[in-house]
């Protein structure tokens, strides 16, 4: 069994009822500090990409609500997780309570979809009026 650790139930729960919708099992155990969530390691190649980029989202605002509860210097900190086409990864800073409103909201694949979207834009630029299609003929 592959094993996803979280310190806080809320991004545990996102991240169990997003991999059942993708008809995995995911069983799980609530240990001393963490929320565990364990699924078959057989799981199909294509899905344990989408399942390990939500619990990348689930990751960071697990985060971010821990370190709004704990942060006792007043010093809250939270970022969001960006893949950029050179295969590296870098977390772009934001507002915890933004973010955490983003979260409550949006599923983590959409917000996910909206970085992703972000990112391409920045890294390929397209002058081309939205009307456009992707691909169509100028």
């Amino acid at each position: 069994m592959l094993e996803f650790v979280f310190f806080d139930p809320d991004p545990r729960r996102r991240f169990v009822d997003f991999v059942r919708t993708l008809a995995v099992a995911a069983e799980t155990r609530d240990e001393d500090e963490t929320f565990v969530v364990a699924i078959r390691e057989d799981t199909d190649d294509e899905l344990m990409e989408r399942i390990e980029a939500c619990y990348e989202e689930m990751m960071a605002l697990d985060q971010v609500l821990f370190e709004s509860r704990s942060g006792d210097d007043g010093h809250q900190a939270a970022g969001v997780v960006l893949n950029l086409a050179s295969g590296d990864t870098v977390y772009a800073r934001v507002d915890p309570a933004l973010l955490g409103r983003i979260m409550a909201v949006l599923t983590p694949q959409e917000f996910g979809d909206v970085v992703n979207a972000i990112v391409d834009a920045v890294e390929n630029p397209d002058a081309r009026p939205l009307c456009h299609a992707p691909g169509s003929a100028d």
